[in-house]
């Protein structure tokens, strides 16, 4: 009985999880897609992914989840270049480029 309410635990838990950070990668894709257009640039596949995942304390102190994202633009069509979206929790807290053609 023990085991199966553990389990049921911890099934909720990685679900109520994996919902948080289904959300927090919606934003990072829509702040993406913003960003590009922003600068005239074709973000390729419409698509980020997950690079990395560390602790990281907000301005007022508090742990929360640092998130990194990487996507593909391009600037001409023709060449791929690599971008990155760092989020702390919900929030955007840096996009970078490689350096590309205009």
């Amino acid at each position: 009985m023990i085991v199966e309410i553990l389990m049921i635990l911890v099934l909720s838990v990685a679900f109520i999880y994996w919902q948080a950070a289904q959300k927090v990668k919606e934003i990072a894709l829509a702040a993406t897609k913003q960003y590009c257009q922003q600068r005239e640039l074709q973000m390729l596949d419409g698509y980020i992914a997950l690079s990395s995942l560390k602790f990281q304390r907000n301005v007022s102190g508090k742990l929360e989840w640092r998130r990194t994202y990487r996507f593909e633009f391009s600037a001409t069509g023709l060449e791929r270049y690599n971008g990155e979206i760092m989020m702390l929790a919900r929030k955007v807290i840096s996009i970078q480029l490689e350096p590309h053609r205009f």
